[in-house]
C-alpha cells in the first residue's frame, strides 16, 4: 500500500536514509522520485528476496509457495524500474541478503545522491516546496 501510495500521490515523494533502510525498506527507498532519493554516508541498505514460513497441508503449503514467488517476481520488476538495472541482475542481487554502503547504493541505483550536509538536500525541498 505505501508503495503504490507513493507512486499514486501528485507530489514527487522524496526518500531519506538515515541508518538503514532493509527489505521492504529498501524498495520504498528506491521507489522515490528519480533525483529525489538521498542516502546519508554511513546509512546501509539491505536487500533480498521475499521470506517467509509456512505449515499445514502440503496443498496449503504448495500455494503459498507459488503465492511468494509470484510476489518475488514482482518485487523484482519494481527493483528493475527505479534502479535501472537489467531483471538478471536484480534476481541474481536479491538472491540471499546483500549489504550496501550509502556509496554502493548510488552506484547500484537504489539512491540518487549521497549527501553529507542537511543544507542542499534543504535548498533542493525548498526549490520544490517553497518555504514563506
Amino acid at each position: 500500500a505505501i508503495y503504490d501510495t507513493m507512486q499514486f500521490v501528485r507530489p514527487a515523494v522524496a526518500t531519506l536514509c538515515i541508518g538503514q533502510a532493509a527489505s521492504m525498506g529498501s524498495l520504498l527507498l528506491c521507489a522515490g522520485e528519480k533525483g529525489m532519493r538521498y542516502a546519508l554516508p554511513n546509512a546501509r541498505i539491505l536487500l533480498h528476496q521475499p521470506s517467509g514460513g509456512f505449515q499445514g497441508q502440503a496443498s496449503d503449503i504448495e500455494r503459498h509457495a507459488e503465492d511468494i514467488i509470484k510476489m518475488k517476481r514482482r518485487l523484482n520488476d519494481i527493483y528493475v524500474r527505479h534502479t535501472g538495472q537489467d531483471y538478471a541482475t536484480i534476481e541474481k542481487t536479491l538472491d540471499r541478503d546483500y549489504f550496501l554502503s550509502a556509496e554502493d547504493a548510488r552506484a547500484f541505483g537504489i539512491v540518487d545522491e549521497v549527501i553529507t550536509k542537511r543544507h542542499p538536500l534543504q535548498e533542493k525541498v525548498e526549490k520544490l516546496v517553497p518555504v514563506s
